[in-house]
C-alpha cells in the first residue's frame, strides 16, 4: 500500500530481466590441463547412463590427444555420488580399463573439485551477471582456460596429501 493523491499517477515498476540460473558441469582433467568439460543441459541431472556417456567421451579424448598415456592405464580418481558408485557406472569403468582409486566417504575435505577447483571459480562468477547460461558457460571456459599449469595437479595433490593427514589424524572427522 502507498499513500497518493487521488489524481497522482501510479509509480513506474521496472521489469526486471531474469537472470541466469545454475549450470551444471562435469570437469575431467589431468596432471596437464583440463581433458573435458561437460554441461548438463537444463532440467537434466547426472545419473548413471549421463556419466556412462561422459566416460566414453572421456575414452576417446584420451585416445585421441593422450594415447602414449592412455595405453598405459589411466588412474580415476571420481567423487562417491550416486551416478559414481551406480554398478552401470562402475562396469563402463571396468570396460574402459580405467582403475578407480579407493575414495574414503563424500567430504569436502578430499574432493578436489569441492576445495580446489570450484571456490576460485564460483569467486570469479559470483561478482558478475548473467543473462543466459550461454554467457555463464563462457566465462567458465575463460577462467578454466585462464589458469596456470601447475594449477591442476601439482597443487591439487599437494593440498589432497595435506587434508587426508589431516582426517588421518582426526579419524575421518568432517573438517573444513
Amino acid at each position: 500500500m502507498e499513500w497518493r493523491y487521488s489524481g497522482s499517477p501510479r509509480p513506474k515498476k521496472f521489469r526486471e530481466q531474469k537472470p541466469a540460473g545454475k549450470v551444471l558441469s562435469s570437469i575431467f582433467l589431468d596432471q596437464d590441463s583440463i581433458l573435458l568439460t561437460d554441461y548438463v543441459p537444463k532440467g537434466q541431472t547426472i545419473n548413471a547412463e549421463c556419466y556412462s556417456s561422459l566416460l566414453a567421451k572421456l575414452e576417446d579424448f584420451l585416445k585421441e590427444k593422450r594415447s602414449g598415456k592412455f595405453t598405459k592405464g589411466v588412474l580415476f580418481l571420481h567423487e562417491n555420488t550416486p551416478a559414481d558408485l551406480a554398478l552401470a557406472t562402475q562396469k563402463k569403468l571396468a570396460y574402459l580399463g580405467f582403475q578407480c582409486l579407493d575414495h574414503p566417504p563424500h567430504s569436502p575435505d578430499l574432493a578436489p573439485s569441492d576445495y580446489h577447483l570450484f571456490p576460485g571459480l564460483k569467486k570469479q562468477l559470483k561478482v558478475r551477471h548473467f543473462l543466459s547460461d550461454a554467457e555463464v558457460i563462457a566465462a567458465a571456459d575463460t577462467w578454466l582456460d585462464g589458469q596456470p599449469y601447475d594449477f591442476f595437479f601439482l597443487s591439487v595433490l599437494q593440498k589432497l596429501e595435506q587434508r587426508a593427514n589431516k582426517c588421518i589424524e582426526l579419524r575421518w572427522e568432517y573438517v573444513e
